[in-house]
């Protein structure tokens, strides 16, 4: 009886499948309406993928229209305020050369620290000159606030220097930008000293145009802490927001080391150094 029954059972006829539907083609769009579409992609994907896909799309990706429609949907006072800065302050058009804006959305500089490894995560991204035992990295002694990581760099018995210099327009800035008179500079740095021993600090940061001259400048060659100081950890900021035509680099160097004269690592403890650029508001 088993068998009968199971020889009775209805065979199952698969389900049909369904026709493939034809891919949208979106270059097929009105170049105003691929526009649109093309400005919810991240701006790194319509750097680097999109503009390959066709001379066309390329057109789109190096033009202004994208990335202005981009930065139009931050209705706040910064992003409007970038929005103006970004119509008023157009590059002149330059043949085979894309917009400066796509890599202006792309790395988004304004308000971002541009300084790498503020807080020491070993020395990489600084040139370094060591004096005495060197530069190390420690543990904070006292909590920097708003800092990445509570790490510092620790310098040494003799001047121990450290520099980065950051290229503006290779941070996605560009020349008609940076010449507005709409931005401004702020540089911070957070230095201090362990308890039993006493430390001196330097800071000099420099504006410098294409050749490197030097057009504006801030240097901070604050008091010595004394010894036997309750781990004392000091803020040093400074702003330039007269900027002078021409800038295109800023050089960010310090220098630290303890008046002990110990051996050993028991100088300045520098961190969370930063270099933020800023739209003016008013």
């Amino acid at each position: 009886m088993g068998a009968w029954a199971s020889r009775g059972r209805a065979a199952r006829v698969p389900a049909p499948e369904p026709e493939p539907e034809e891919a949208l083609d979106l270059s097929q769009l009105p170049p105003e309406l691929l526009l649109v579409v093309l400005s919810h992609v991240p701006p790194r994907t319509l750097l680097g993928r999109c503009r390959q896909v066709c001379r066309g799309w390329r057109a789109l990706v190096d033009g202004q229209a994208l990335w202005l429609l981009i930065l139009a949907r931050d209705h706040g006072a910064t992003g409007r305020a970038l929005l103006h800065l970004a119509r008023s302050c157009q590059s002149p058009a330059r043949n085979a050369r894309p917009c400066p804006l796509g890599r202006f959305c792309a790395r988004r500089p304004i308000g971002r620290n541009l300084i790498r490894n503020p807080c020491g995560q070993g020395l990489r991204k600084w040139m370094v000159q060591h004096g005495g035992d060197g530069w190390v990295v420690e543990e904070n002694r006292t909590t920097v606030p708003g800092a990445p990581s509570q790490t510092c760099f620790v310098t040494s018995f003799s001047w121990c220097r450290k520099k980065q210099v950051l290229d503006l327009e290779e941070e996605g800035l560009w020349p008609e930008l940076l010449d507005s008179g709409r931005i401004e500079i702020c540089v911070s740095d957070w230095w201090g000293a362990r308890h039993d021993s006493g430390c001196m600090y330097r800071l000099l940061v420099q504006l410098l145009d294409a050749n490197q001259t030097v057009l504006d400048k801030f240097s901070a060659v604050p008091d010595p802490i004394p010894q036997w100081n309750n781990n004392a950890c000091l803020h040093v900021t400074h702003v330039f927001s007269n900027i002078k035509m021409g800038v295109r680099f800023v050089s960010f160097e310090h220098w630290g080391q303890d008046t002990q004269f110990w051996a050993g690592h028991y100088g300045a403890r520098v961190t969370n150094s930063s270099v933020i650029v800023r739209v003016r508001l008013s």
